[in-house]
């Protein structure tokens, strides 16, 4: 599974996702991408899965029809 952590993501959870390739949003220069825009790039790109610790993205765009999952942790720590 291609899967991407946006900037909020703790990066030591890394490791167990042992099996799947993992990107950083800031390793691929979309850091600074606003979370609507992220999610279409990350999904452009062929990611499954999208992991953020930001509460509000469900709240900030309109995420029917997009083709990727998107897991929202409860916190970042």
């Amino acid at each position: 599974m291609l899967i991407l952590f946006d900037h909020s993501t703790p990066r030591g959870l890394r490791r167990l996702m042992a099996g799947h390739t993992v990107h950083t949003a800031e390793e691929r220069g979309w850091h600074r991408l606003a979370n609507g825009l992220l999610t279409a790039r990350a999904a452009e790109g062929g990611y499954e899965l999208l992991i953020s610790a930001d509460q509000s993205i469900r709240y900030q765009q309109n995420l029917a029809g997009r083709r990727i999952d998107i897991l929202i942790l409860m916190r970042n720590d």
